[in-house]
């Protein structure tokens, strides 16, 4: 926990007291403030534990007499006896029924000693997504340089006397939802099943006019309908201006079945062409909202295993060069990775099993292209200042303060997609014609490809400015 959380931690492996009080002299000798000293929950003797930790203590404070020690005790196995309060007569104690209590403890204690002026920072994601974030230092427990400090949530406390510490709420509410239900004429009617825990915040949340989210539950609703994602990627385009590259969402179709009889047409209506991908139209929050596929032939939407309702998007000849984007605030970030190879490398790769649909996970299997898949003689061309509107138009709609999307440059390989586009009436595309495309966005994304001294402290000063 010490690790993850930004402060220092001092182990004992002493075998003794004079040895442990040694260590604890060397290690905090430079400290003047306050050590916060915590007594682990050990099977032994209660008398023997405690009396071993307070002549360790004890010899400190003859070293530093202006240090103050706070013993943590589990109330449940130890109460104060008169050897421990005789050694540690001048010492604060606090009591705790749970381990983890130990961090709204620190937070309320650092509160207390630096000033009010301090904005504490309470976040509520899965435990795997908090250690990816925490292990960079972005959630220390002791202040940041522009004065935040942050406290993890848990639903092993009740969420009101956690929040009495808080001033902001940051959560990544997806990864609570255990349920979604989007067949419904607008956003503020979706049904939203969420677990237990979510649910004590969110009424917590509407119960209290004072609780500030980083950003309301409200606007993470449209990343969570990739139908809607589309629909506001469409606004992107008013941003282009003649004799210059364009911005612009990916050609789609909404499809509530595979077997519509008119789904020839329908496709041809919204110039998509094969090989097409074909994604749920629940985006995330969901076990099934990353299982996808690519189809190479209009009979095998017939067969196809994709959730439904679902989305049908263009795909997108990218050159197997994908830009990932990260909006913290003002500050727009983006990093390039590795992706998935040319439609033509699809096609020839489906042949050789009977062109059957590419069935992938998006978050395990993306297929993605080698080293001699990408285009020769081709180099994928970023216009910044076009893709900083982008986001800036993105930031103001969504209304998210910490978000991310991913652009490809559309590059046809040959012939193939060119004629594909020709004969739907498409005839301003160019060949290698790098229209910038957004395909997908994602609320409170982990920017872990951005170093960590440089996109940290903006996330830090996002959720300050917010």
């Amino acid at each position: 926990m010490a690790k993850l959380h930004s402060f220092e931690c001092l182990p004992l492996t002493a075998s003794s007291p004079d040895i442990a009080s040694c260590e604890i002299a060397q290690t905090w000798s430079h400290i003047s403030g306050t050590i916060l000293y915590l007594l682990p929950n050990h099977d032994a003797s209660p008398k023997i534990t405690c009396t071993y930790f307070s002549i360790a203590l004890e010899r400190l404070l003859q070293l530093d007499p202006n240090s103050c020690f706070l013993l943590v005790q589990n109330c449940s196995l130890f109460s104060p006896d008169d050897e421990v309060t005789s050694a540690l007569h001048n010492s604060n104690r606090i009591y705790m029924e749970k381990l983890e209590e130990l961090p709204l403890t620190i937070c309320h204690l650092n509160k207390k000693a630096i000033s009010n002026n301090l904005v504490t920072v309470g976040y509520i994601m899965k435990p795997s997504r908090e250690e990816d974030f925490a292990k960079r230092g972005a959630f220390p427990i002791c202040p940041t340089p522009n004065g935040l400090m942050f406290l993890p949530l848990t639903f092993e406390l009740p969420i009101s006397k956690q929040l009495e510490e808080v001033d902001v709420i940051l959560h990544k509410a997806t990864d609570e939802i255990v349920s979604i239900d989007l067949n419904s004429s607008s956003e503020s009617s979706y049904q939203i099943g969420y677990t237990k825990g979510m649910q004590e915040l969110q009424r917590h949340i509407e119960n209290h006019n004072d609780c500030f989210e980083v950003d309301p539950l409200n606007s993470i609703y449209p990343v969570l309908d990739r139908l809607k994602i589309q629909q506001l990627l469409l606004g992107l385009e008013d941003l282009n201006v003649g004799g210059r590259c364009k911005v612009r969402a990916p050609h789609f179709l909404k499809v509530n079945s595979f077997d519509e009889p008119d789904l020839v047409q329908r496709l041809h209506d919204a110039t998509l062409s094969l090989p097409s991908i074909v994604k749920p139209q629940v985006a995330c929050g969901v076990a099934d909202a990353h299982s996808m596929a690519i189809v190479f032939k209009v009979e095998d939407f017939n067969v196809l295993n994709v959730p439904l309702p679902a989305v049908i998007q263009e795909y997108v000849d990218h050159s197997s060069t994908l830009f990932k984007f990260y909006v913290l605030g003002d500050r727009v970030f983006h990093t390039v990775k590795k992706s998935m190879p040319n439609a033509d490398v699809l096609i020839k790769s489906s042949e050789k099993n009977g062109s059957k649909p590419l069935l992938f996970d998006s978050l395990k299997s993306l297929p993605t292209a080698t080293a001699n898949q990408h285009s020769e003689g081709w180099d994928p061309c970023l216009d910044l200042v076009l893709v900083n509107k982008a986001a800036e138009r993105l930031s103001k709609r969504l209304g998210l303060t910490i978000f991310g999307f991913d652009v490809v440059t559309l590059h046809f390989s040959g012939s193939t997609m060119f004629d594909a586009y020709s004969e739907m009436g498409i005839e301003d595309i160019q060949e290698g014609s790098g229209d910038h495309v957004v395909v997908d966005v994602n609320y409170l994304p982990s920017f872990k490809e951005i170093p960590d001294d440089v996109a940290v402290p903006a996330f830090w000063d996002a959720i300050k400015k917010k």
